[in-house]
């Protein structure tokens, strides 16, 4: 236990000298390698490390290192974004040119199949919050799972949504059915309140403060029995995202939580939680 502990750490402290040093985040083949390596460092289920217990230094790290990869990953669906926008025909038929595009199919099924486990009916209108450039869940949810629901992204940067739009623009039925939103979601209240489901991208927050506040937000002016679906890490995956508790959930009865395993071929935890009576 304690060998295997001092090797993780040993591991972490080495890609973050790497990783921190780098001149740049935006995509390249060093890039693309060192974020590679922190993945492969970080995904194994099957481990007796209590990540809260590791001492402050490793617990700023994974704060740091989250930051770092959610900037790298954010400049990596830019690049994608623009590459898929800039197609002759419907970008949506070339979705897989993405790398992790399958890993976004087996997710959404995942969350698609625990939101129609707890609700009673198909929701017509879903808010995505932090759809980003590359609006993968509200695309394969509407094309695929949920072919007369409404999807509203919101995402703070607009750049990122002039990038999202040009992806569903020249699709007949998507078009009409994602629309986007550049807004602060700390600024958005009564709209809050329309949405049957809020979707609560996985990295949305540049810390856990931060991320409690956006869910503390979301439980004061989301509809009372409307569904959170919320992405979350368990274990060491908590150095990829950040890990959000039930306890953080106030305002919330949290429903399930699934923990994927290697072979699910995501490393998302996958929350469902109740908005509570006003």
């Amino acid at each position: 236990m304690a060998c295997q502990k001092a090797h993780f750490k040993n591991q972490i402290l080495e890609l973050y000298n790497k990783i921190s040093n780098l001149k740049s985040l935006k995509p390249s083949k060093n890039v693309h390698t060192l974020f590679q390596e922190l993945m492969s460092t970080c995904l194994p289920t099957e481990t007796n490390i209590d990540v809260e217990k590791l001492c402050p230094k490793v617990q700023d790290i994974r704060t740091n290192l989250i930051k770092l990869r959610s900037e790298a990953i954010g400049y990596s669906e830019q690049h994608f974004s623009t590459v898929l926008g800039s197609l002759e025909d419907n970008p949506l038929h070339h979705l897989d040119l993405y790398p992790y595009y399958t890993n976004y199919l087996k997710l959404s099924k995942v969350e698609f199949d625990l939101l129609m486990l707890r609700t009673s009916h198909v929701p017509t209108k879903i808010a995505f919050v932090g759809s980003g450039s590359l609006p993968f869940t509200s695309i394969i949810l509407a094309k695929f799972h949920l072919p007369n629901t409404t999807f509203h992204n919101f995402d703070i940067d607009p750049q990122a949504n002039s990038l999202a739009s040009k992806l569903v623009s020249r699709d007949p039925d998507l078009s009409s059915r994602i629309i986007f939103h550049t807004v602060d979601i700390l600024n958005a209240t009564e709209i809050l309140r329309d949405y049957e489901v809020v979707f609560l991208a996985s990295l949305v927050g540049v810390d856990k403060e931060a991320k409690v506040k956006v869910i503390e937000h979301l439980g004061k002016h989301m509809a009372p029995g409307a569904l959170l679906m919320l992405r979350s890490a368990k274990g060491l995956r908590a150095f990829l995202y950040i890990d959000v508790d039930p306890c953080d959930l106030r305002g919330f009865e949290v429903l399930e939580t699934y923990h994927p395993s290697l072979s699910d071929g995501f490393v998302n935890s996958v929350m469902v939680a109740r908005k509570l009576s006003d």
